[in-house]
């Protein structure tokens, strides 16, 4: 293995894994350690990483060939896609011990895990040699030193953890995407779990809950206190907010609703009143709205803002005013695609489209991907009976509630199959 003899874990989470060929498999979220029956430090036996869509393997140390800040490279052989799963002695490094409490001796001094260090004997065998760890300092100035000792010297590193920072773990996590991250909080225990949720800004939360299953949204929104749980709301979407409170009983729908700004609360309560299964229940109620005097350039301004989704940026809908829903006269909408062929101070009402009749709030799921699909639209406008504009329906909305209601559980999504699939590449 063209390796350094020590490698700090922390600074592995990430990393792009390549097979012998030079194309990426996936990235390392985390290392396995194999506890000993003696007091010396776990063995260290693979790695942990990341495919597409989501599913976990293990990489057997003895199947890379390199490892380093930039890459981990697998050797020939056959890489298997069984998804991970740990035995009961062993650990996940970086999901276990970053941030734990623990005591270095001699003197007992106080600290939290910052890193872990893996090791290689002359032999060949890895095993969890070192540890760095922060002190804790009382102070608010200045941080504690940070310690790298022998794994022996470390107390509190086995056994169950006490409440314990996520500043760390956090810090491997950040870069991930809200879909990814939410993978990641599925495979830590409920209390760990809803620490680190805790610890997220409102607008990451937010992002993160929209991507979990429902059970574990309530789950997460509960262990807050009710303002943060409300700040978090007005942060989602107003249909993902709808649709996770929708999982609450409703006296806590209106104490959460009523914690939230009057404007935020009102697209959500609106949302809650359709029926499940109709185009009312899946749409959002803030698609993108101009007036027909509004040019192909604003147009064009407007759907490059950073936070709309791409089904959502895909067109925009042109109504009389007001431009927020309900609004004016509903008058059709332009495709992005045309807003790049025509001339930028051109007028959206002289090249709106309204030849495809939109949705109304009772129409249903099975009519929306009907019509979605004959048409070939990534949006459709739903309209009200005095023909204004209350919303839209996105292809991705329609996914989500056509797919099994526990698609985003994990140990649904990753259930193996009778065969267990293969690449070539490296053994796990």
């Amino acid at each position: 293995m063209s390796t350094p003899t020590r490698v700090y874990l922390a600074r592995l989470a990430g990393v792009a894994v390549f097979d012998p060929n030079g194309d990426q498999v996936g990235r390392v979220r985390d290392a396995v350690g194999r506890l000993r029956p003696t007091q010396r430090p776990p063995e260290v036996v693979g790695l942990v990483a990341e495919m597409p869509m989501r599913r976990r393997i293990f990489l057997s140390l003895n199947r890379i060939t390199s490892i380093d800040a930039d890459a981990v490279v697998l050797g020939s052989g056959t890489l298997n896609l069984r998804r991970f799963e740990k035995r009961p002695n062993e650990l996940l490094v970086l999901q276990e011990l970053l941030d734990r409490r623990v005591q270095v001796e001699p003197g007992g001094q106080s600290g939290s895990v910052v890193d872990v260090a893996m090791e290689c004997s002359r032999g060949g065998e890895w095993s969890l040699a070192r540890v760095a760890v922060r002190e804790q300092t009382g102070r608010l100035t200045r941080r504690g030193h940070l310690h790298q000792v022998e794994w022996e010297r470390v107390r509190g590193l086995s056994g169950i953890a006490d409440s314990r920072g996520t500043a760390n773990l956090l810090s491997v996590l950040e870069d991930m995407r809200p879909a990814d991250l939410a993978n990641a909080l599925q495979d830590l225990p409920d209390t760990r779990r809803n620490e680190v949720a805790a610890a997220l800004d409102d607008e990451r939360l937010a992002d993160v809950l929209s991507e979990l299953p429902e059970r574990d949204q309530v789950e997460i929104l509960a262990a807050l206190d009710r303002e943060r749980a409300a700040d978090v709301l007005e942060e989602m979407d107003p249909d993902d907010a709808a649709d996770l409170l929708s999982e609450l009983p409703p006296p806590e729908q209106d104490v959460l609703l009523d914690l939230m700004q009057p404007g935020e609360a009102d697209p959500v309560r609106q949302l809650l009143k359709y029926t499940p299964g109709t185009a009312g229940s899946v749409m959002t109620s803030e698609p993108v709205i101009l007036p027909p005097d509004a040019t192909v350039a604003e147009a064009l301004a407007r759907i490059r803002e950073p936070q709309l989704s791409p089904a959502i940026a895909a067109q925009v809908f042109v109504s009389r005013a007001p431009m927020t829903t309900p609004t004016g006269r509903y008058l059709g909408m332009v495709h992005f695609q045309r807003l790049l062929r025509e001339p930028p101070a051109d007028l959206l009402g002289g090249i709106v489209v309204n030849d495809i009749d939109p949705l109304r709030p009772t129409t249903p799921l099975p009519e929306i991907t009907r019509r979605m699909a004959t048409y070939d639209l990534v949006a459709m406008p739903v309209i009200d009976r005095n023909n204004r504009l209350v919303g839209a329906v996105t292809v991705d909305d329609v996914l989500d509630h056509l797919l099994p209601r526990d698609w985003r559980d994990r140990d649904v999504a990753e259930r193996p199959s009778t065969a267990e699939p293969t690449l070539d590449g490296a053994d796990g």
